[in-house]
């Protein structure tokens, strides 16, 4: 098999297009393909409508690396003269209109930008970083055009700290088995922002919606409600936050400890504060007994810190009925340790019980939406940041919004 033909079998060409030389210009490390077209009559490719070629225009498209040289497709393309569209370029098979790459290089540029930064892939493709970029724009654009959300049964809601300052973006996202993926990312964490979520979603896809996971949030829950049919029984409360207010509670019983005995000299507390954090089972065994030494001492914070280790165990509960009544039952403990920032948060749960109970029908939690949230911070640090909101949200679809991005390769 002789060079042309080999490019042909390459490049996956057939008539009227044919590879009529192939070129290598070693100084330059560059295989220069030339492709020819037989064909005289085209249609439009905007309406299909056939006529004669009218010019053609020379072009020039980055392929596959041959070995270690750059292959470059070059041809002459046709272009037709259409009365109700103008002057139209005819569109070739081995690229899409308007890109410089071919649809094959275009697809391992996509799999390497998703892998690495754009910095990395452009080092590896040997391409500048404007180039990568519309590569990684165009697939953004081609993704969302072929999105299609469908039927929306398990949602979760969650915020994203970004930029300097109190500044947030509202993320939506997808759990469905082991696969998360972004739905949107709406400006600020108001109710308006979750709002404009909602109401892109069809009727259907909202009465379809089994489960909404989010923290307690307010705006959310009320945007949730507003929108949602029958919400009061679908959303529930993410238990991780849970888990976060009750430690707050912990530490503020620690504090407020810790500043009696420092009063009477006793440092005992002094830089204890992550021991109390942790669950029983992950505390590293050099502090284990310093840590039963505080719980002899600090008896204020060790009953916080007991009604803390039982509210984990709450999670274990098997159904609804076994739930209430663990709920119940702590509680009763929590109140009895008169502890006023422990107690707080005993009516703070109680309040949203409906929102907590619904995970033991449901078992949803935000533990996706964490997941993706790690993941957003890992990009903005191999970014370096990003000063444009528009780009940063546009990356994150990129990456995790399950999209479509690969150009169809014509067979």
């Amino acid at each position: 098999m002789n060079d042309t033909k080999l490019y042909e079998q390459i490049l996956g060409l057939q008539a009227p297009w044919s590879v009529q030389s192939v070129t290598l210009k070693r100084a330059e490390g560059i295989i220069e393909v030339e492709v020819v077209c037989a064909e005289t009559v085209w249609g439009c490719p905007q309406c299909g409508q056939r006529m004669h070629r009218h010019d053609a225009q020379r072009r020039r498209w980055r392929h596959l690396d041959s070995c270690q040289f750059q292959t470059i497709v070059t041809a002459e393309v046709p272009r037709v003269k259409c009365p109700e569209h103008g002057t139209q370029t005819v569109q070739v098979p081995w690229a899409e209109p308007r890109s410089r790459f071919t649809v094959l290089f275009e697809r391992l540029a996509i799999d390497l930008l998703r892998e690495c930064s754009t910095a990395a892939a452009c080092q590896h493709l040997r391409i500048s970083w404007d180039e990568a970029d519309g590569i990684k724009q165009r697939a953004i654009d081609r993704g969302l055009q072929r999105r299609q959300i469908g039927p929306l049964k398990r949602v979760c809601v969650d915020e994203k700290a970004v930029g300097w300052g109190h500044q947030y973006v509202t993320i939506v996202s997808q759990a469905e088995g082991d696969t998360t993926r972004v739905l949107a990312l709406e400006d600020d964490r108001t109710e308006e922002s979750l709002n404009r979520f909602w109401r892109t979603l069809t009727d259907e896809q909202r009465a379809g919606i089994e489960t909404v996971a989010m923290d307690m949030w307010e705006p959310y829950r009320s945007a949730t409600l507003r929108h949602v049919p029958a919400a009061d029984g679908k959303i529930v409360y993410d238990r991780f936050h849970v888990s976060g207010h009750m430690n707050k509670a912990v530490d503020e019983v620690r504090r407020r400890e810790h500043a009696t005995l420092q009063a009477k000299d006793d440092p005992t507390l002094k830089g204890s504060r992550q021991l109390w954090l942790f669950g029983l089972e992950n505390l590293p065994a050099k502090w284990a007994e310093r840590f039963r030494t505080l719980r002899a001492v600090a008896t204020q914070t060790a009953r916080a810190w007991k009604v803390k280790e039982m509210l984990r165990s709450f999670w274990d509960c098997v159904d609804p009925a076994e739930a209430t009544a663990y709920f119940k039952d702590w509680c009763r403990q929590a109140m009895a340790t008169r502890l006023e920032p422990v107690q707080k948060v005993v009516r703070m749960l109680k309040t949203h019980w409906q929102h907590l109970r619904a995970y033991f029908l449901h078992r949803l939690s935000n533990a996706p939406a964490e997941g993706i949230n790690s993941r957003i911070q890992h990009f903005i640090q191999r970014a370096c940041g990003y000063r444009n909101r528009d780009r940063f949200k546009r990356d994150v679809l990129f990456h995790l919004g399950g999209l479509d991005l690969h150009p169809e390769i014509v067979q």
